[in-house]
């Protein structure tokens, strides 16, 4: 009887979700692959923020004192209105966080994350095995003659069989296709562009300095669309999600390059400090479109299983994506590390168990807040921002719900102590 200590799990997609998952597999004993499509491991360019409970995650795979030295930290987070700028609510975020949740709300640069959590996979100091990665391989197929060694098939025809297989491969997941589960795909009817403009030209202007004066985490409110903006780096760049109506070229083309001009013009009539602020974008600037899932608990099939987006793609409403697919990846590590592999379909099972009600959760509130950010001035509007004046979340779900504890049944990760410098 194999032990979990000798098993093997391919993961497929080297994203922040199937990199958390294989170091906290490894972490558990548990021999793991990853197979890349892309030519390099890597992130694009844009920022990411870890809410205390991904925090949470991340500190307890020992990542503390890496993710320290790569943070930024918001200090507040501010609500305001789309045509004067007016503050609808501000509240303390960074102190506020580390007191109440015992973890902090931070902000990064989406490939320093990456990085960070990828080279604690191939440490050879590490605890557990060291992770096999492999990029360019695209896997287009899937060998399930025997059921216990599930083998992923990549373009080139190299196999990868292993006890498990865990399909963490994104929104458009080739691991669900070919595990045939039922197409839940669903488009928002929205877009987003992304862009990192340069901190030094956000300071250098007058009508934009107030933006590396303090950093915060500031959202716009607006008639269908919203401007979520908030430092990375230190103040290095300025990171910039803009979500709009979809462009009937992004909604088939999924994505597509942009321009600063296009990027400001989405936003007419706005407060002034809006253009101001867009227009200094260079020329990265990209969109693409916002597709989600329907609520669906069916990851696992027998040795093969989703996580992250693969399973419960959520719009970014709820800037919840990558802290819910590292939840995921913390319980199926747990379950996982306490089997054996003859035992495998029974603690993926479980690992669904514990995940898709709360996943579902978060995606349902995400999808509520397309409507909620997005109401066009009049009543509804009214009645949100009195809502927002008070610091306990949107739509269904509070933040003392989505943030705090632990998604983890071990004792010792139930409550860490942040001793954090005053």
């Amino acid at each position: 009887m194999a032990s979990s200590q000798s098993y093997e799990v391919t993961v497929v997609g080297g994203g922040l979700g199937g990199l958390t998952a294989a170091l906290a597999m490894r972490q558990r004993g548990i021999k793991v692959t990853v197979l890349e499509q892309a030519p390099q491991l890597g992130e694009v360019g844009a920022g990411i923020q870890t809410a205390p409970n991904a925090s949470r995650v991340l500190f307890g795979l020992g990542l503390r004192k890496q993710m320290e030295a790569i943070h930024t930290e918001p200090l507040d987070q501010v609500r305001r209105r789309w045509q004067d700028g007016s503050i609808i609510a501000l509240t303390p975020l960074g102190e506020r966080c580390k007191r109440e949740q015992d973890a902090p709300y931070w902000h990064y640069h989406r490939a320093d994350l990456h990085r960070v959590i990828m080279d604690a996979c191939t440490d050879p100091e590490g605890s557990g095995p060291v992770v096999n990665l492999r990029t360019n391989q695209q896997v287009t197929d899937l060998d399930r003659s025997n059921p216990q060694r599930p083998v992923a098939i990549a373009a080139d025809g190299t196999r990868y069989e292993a006890d498990a297989l865990i399909g963490a491969d994104g929104v458009r997941s080739q691991v669900r296709d070919l595990m045939g589960c039922e197409d839940t795909l669903i488009f928002s009817g929205d877009m987003a562009f992304r862009a990192l403009i340069p901190g030094d030209l956000i300071a250098a202007d007058p009508s934009t300095r107030w933006l590396v004066d303090r950093f915060q985490s500031t959202i716009w409110f607006g008639p269908d669309r919203h401007l979520v903006h908030y430092m990375i780096r230190g103040g290095e760049f300025l990171n910039i999600v803009a979500c709009v109506p979809c462009t009937d070229e992004v909604a088939e083309k999924w994505s597509a390059p942009s321009s600063p001009d296009e990027l400001a013009a989405a936003f007419p009539g706005w407060d002034d400090r809006v253009p101001a602020m867009l227009s200094k974008a260079k020329d990265d600037v990209s969109c693409f479109a916002l597709y989600h899932r329907r609520r669906d608990p069916v990851w696992m099939d027998g040795h093969v299983a989703l996580l992250g987006d693969a399973s419960h793609a959520m719009l970014p409403y709820q800037a919840q994506g990558a802290s819910q697919a590292m939840e995921d990846a913390a319980v199926l590590a747990e379950e996982l590390g306490q089997v054996t592999s003859e035992n495998i379909p029974e603690a993926l099972r479980r690992y669904v168990n514990r995940r898709a009600k709360h996943a579902g959760m978060v995606q349902a509130a995400s999808h509520q807040n397309q409507t909620f950010y997005h109401y066009p001035d009049g009543p509804e509007q009214r009645a949100r921002d009195a809502q927002l004046k008070q610091f306990d979340g949107e739509s269904d779900v509070s933040y003392d719900w989505l943030w705090s504890g632990t998604p983890l049944n071990d004792p010792d990760l139930e409550r860490f102590s942040y001793p954090f410098a005053r």
